[in-house]
């Protein structure tokens, strides 16, 4: 996809040719220049896009939380799941029990479910260690992930993401993520960006600005959990620090929008949480829109709220809950997706100079990666090798 002018930004019976794993031609087939040597393929009539970024998970975590999802269905609320030593904790408890290679082997099988989609680039946050060692150990298992398989791999440390069972109050806590968690993942490479959970259930906005202020210290871009279950200005606040995106959205207003625009900042819009918990307050996709803020799509991948393995599932929930139009939700799993990872000049886009990551689809027209639910039109992936 290219920015051409035609829906999807389509150019019909094209090449494209790629050397040392970038892209460096691409045309209409007629237009094409003599090459020789190396490979040549025919995808005859199918459809080539990037391939699909998911930006937003939480693929590297110990155990489930069936169990409570059955409890809810069954008129247990989530404050008493909590009080039993569920929700969060239970997932925390066994993140911090399971070994490196342990939390491999179980996330494994989570990325390839996202690979058999056409995703060749994934964001995983830690946020169920809570403390050094086990925020630490999370992202190298993320990073190991990718040299598991052939997909890219984006780390963020996400140390500000609840309060952990053993801390006396959020101020230490934060205290403890800025000056004892982050420094040491920084210094180690662990981490690609730092995001926190700006929420009344979370940590407040002075809170997260701590951890930001932390974050710009190191050298480190920021994103965040904003406006999920209440308007606390997260948005404006992750605008304030130049964040790469803000994600989640629900109760955003439109000076938070206006900042984020004003800021670059992407929207990362989270369709399988509104679904999985049956919200009903939705993102304010319309006035998102009007102010130019460019909309991701992500799976948001974890156990508590979003057990979601399909990143196309994730298209025809975005157009079919939020009204997004499938060209929409498309380039938000590809261009946008990149934008908030900081990656759109990498990948996300079909352009000479660009990463060869590309995905080719049997389809007829791009909608149907949209359309259909629980049916996958993937015939193959190819990756640049990043």
């Amino acid at each position: 996809m290219q920015p051409n002018g035609a829906p999807y930004g389509a150019i019909e019976g094209a090449t494209i040719a790629a050397e040392n794993g970038r892209i460096v031609w691409l045309g209409p087939d007629g237009e094409a220049p003599e090459m020789s040597g190396g490979e040549t393929a025919d995808a005859e009539t199918r459809w080539i896009t990037p391939g699909l970024v998911d930006c937003h998970t939480h693929l590297v975590y110990g155990g489930n939380r069936a169990v409570e999802f059955e409890q809810r269905l069954n008129g247990k609320t989530y404050e008493e799941i909590s009080r039993a030593g569920g929700g969060i904790v239970s997932t925390v408890k066994a993140t911090r029990a399971a070994g490196e290679d342990e939390l491999i082997a179980q996330s494994l099988p989570r990325l390839d479910s996202l690979m058999r989609d056409g995703v060749t680039t994934v964001e995983i946050k830690s946020g169920y260690g809570l403390d050094a060692e086990n925020e630490s150990k999370m992202l190298r298992a993320a990073r190991a992930l990718g040299t598991r398989r052939d997909v890219r791999i984006q780390t963020t440390f996400l140390g500000a993401h609840a309060l952990p069972p053993e801390a006396d109050d959020a101020d230490s806590y934060i205290r403890s993520v800025c000056e004892e968690q982050m420094p040491p993942i920084a210094e180690a490479g662990l981490a690609d960006a730092v995001d926190a959970f700006c929420e009344g259930i979370g940590f407040s906005a002075a809170q997260t600005r701590r951890v930001f202020e932390a974050a710009r210290a190191l050298g480190l871009p920021v994103k965040l959990h904003a406006e999920q279950l209440s308007n606390l200005g997260g948005a404006a606040l992750a605008a304030e620090f130049g964040a790469l995106s803000a994600d989640h959205l629900e109760w955003v207003d439109e000076a938070g929008v206006a900042a984020m625009a004003g800021a670059g900042t992407v929207a990362v819009l989270l369709p399988g949480v509104f679904y999985f918990l049956r919200d009903t307050h939705l993102p304010p996709i319309d006035l998102l829109r009007r102010h130019g803020v460019p909309m991701a799509l992500a799976s948001d991948s974890n156990p508590g709220s979003s057990p979601m393995g399909s990143l196309l599932l994730v298209l025809n929930m975005a157009c079919t809950l939020f009204s997004m139009t499938p060209e929409e939700a498309l380039a938000g799993v590809t261009r946008n997706g990149a934008r908030a990872l900081g990656l759109g000049g990498e990948i996300g886009t079909l352009a000479p100079g660009m990463a060869a990551d590309l995905a080719i689809w049997d389809i007829e027209h791009p909608a149907e990666l949209s359309y259909a639910i629980a049916f996958n039109p993937l015939h193959e992936w190819v990756t640049s090798g990043a």
